[in-house]
Formats: C-alpha cells, structure tokens, sequence
C-alpha cells in the first residue's frame, strides 16, 4: 500500500507494473481492492493505479460532504504525487462520476473514461429525496443498512449463483466509516450533469451497462450509449459488471484501451 497527501488527509492506492496509466475509481461502499481480478486480467504494460476514495477503504474523510469535485481534486492530487501527465479513468458507479467530474475540469490528462454501471445524468429529485431517507437511516445504525444494500446491488437471479462474490462485497462494505458513507451521499446527491461530455469531450468513453442493473433506470442509460463519444457495451448483469460481467467486461476494454493510446 502507498500513501499521499491531500488537504491533511491521508489517501492510499496501490500502483503496479509500467506503461499507459489507468486509474481505477470504485464504488459507493468498496474500495481498491474491488479490482483485483480486473487489473490482473489486463497486460502488464497497462499501469494499474487503484485509489481509496475519501472515507472509503483505508483512505481518510476530507468533511462532511465529499462533492464529485472534492473527489476529482483527490484524484488529481493523485497524478501529480506520481507525476502522471496522462491516463485512462475507470470508475464504477460512484467512481463514474469521479471520473466525469475530473474529466470536465481536465480534460487534457485524460487518455479515455470508462464508466462501468455508472450514468452520467445527475440525480432525478426522487433519486435525491431517496438519498435523504438513506443519510437519515446511515446516522441511525449504517451496518444494518450495508447488510441489506449489497445484495440489491446485484441482478436478482445472480444473488444466490454469486452468493461468494455478494458475501465478499458486503464484508468489504462493512470496513466503510459511517462519515465516509454520509459524505458521498451528499455528493452524490448534488452532483452536476455531465451527459454533455459523452457527446462533446475531447476523448472517448467505454460505457459499460445493463438494462438488468437494479440501481440505474434502463430508460436513463440507453440514450447514453448512442452519444457520439461513446462505445456502448451492452451486459446482462446487475450493478456489479466485475462480479456479474467479467468474461464481457474485460475483452471490451482490453479493445477500447488498446484503440485510444
């Protein structure tokens, strides 16, 4: 594990092998390690670089609310620790806005974007009321709230074939401090709309999703994958694509890194 600094908190990531950078962004309640198989599937002349996010894994809070932006800032904290110029961002979910909102405020360090079960729309004001209700029940007791929340993260038919892999996300989840998922509710609740960039960025998107993803209206997602910028690649699981898509996931973006170096 390696650490860094950023505005008196302590962020840590893991850093192997050399070559085009690709920074990985988990989700809401994972951390780093959520990549594993992922990283280990790609070549060795890819540099995996994967981040704690702020109040995630082992990775401090930077306050009360982590806005998409306070994320970002942490992400390009993260380059110019390593004196990275350029790389490929790839985010899951949360880590999908992360990726969007450093992509708007730098576009020029950014090689491509893979956003995988992730949107690029901001919250709908019912989303938005729904995440008050979440925060309200997260400052009660948030182990309970993780102990039901993971398993709805995947396709229904998967929670039982997958039982191993939902176990394994709900005990990564529990290690989560209750300020950590507070925060990045109140972020991801006021985050902007990004859908712009898909058809106006000056780099290309993979997007990666599934109209089975319990978490992201389908309706939201199809136009999406029809933007100009993007490569769309169409699942059949549920919000959990390294767990429920691997076998599709990982050829699509060994194809999409190799096409935007």
């Amino acid at each position: 594990m390696n650490t860094f600094i950023y505005k008196n908190s302590s962020f840590s990531f893991t850093d192997e092998a050399r070559g085009p950078a690709i920074i990985f962004l988990h989700g809401f309640l994972e951390n780093r390690f959520m990549w594993k198989e992922v990283t280990a599937a790609l070549p060795n002349s890819y540099r995996k670089i994967c981040l704690d996010l702020p109040g995630h894994g082992q990775s401090e809070n930077l306050g009360y609310i982590h806005t998409m932006e306070d994320m970002a800032g942490v992400v390009e904290a993260l380059m110019d620790h390593l004196r990275l110029k350029k790389a490929f961002l790839m985010g899951h979910s949360l880590g999908g806005y992360v990726s969007l909102a450093f992509g708007d405020k730098k576009p020029e360090k950014v090689r491509g974007i893979i956003l995988m079960n992730s949107t690029a729309r901001s919250d709908s004001e019912e989303k938005k009321i729904a995440r008050d209700k979440t925060i309200e029940l997260v400052k009660k007791s948030h182990k309970p709230y993780i102990r039901q929340a993971i398993p709805n993260l995947f396709r229904p038919k998967n929670r039982r074939l997958l039982l191993d892999k939902v176990n394994h996300a709900k005990n990564e989840a529990l290690n989560t401090s209750k300020q950590g998922i507070i925060a990045a509710l109140e972020g991801m609740k006021i985050r902007a709309d990004h859908e712009v960039m898909l058809h106006f960025a000056p780099y290309n998107f993979l997007f990666a999703t599934s109209p089975h993803d319990p978490i992201l209206p389908w309706e939201n997602l199809k136009d999406q994958t029809k933007a100009h910028k993007v490569t769309p690649l169409i699942m059949e699981g549920g919000h959990m694509a390294h767990f429920e898509d691997f076998d599709m996931l990982i050829p699509a973006l060994r194809k999409f890194l190799k096409a935007n170096l």
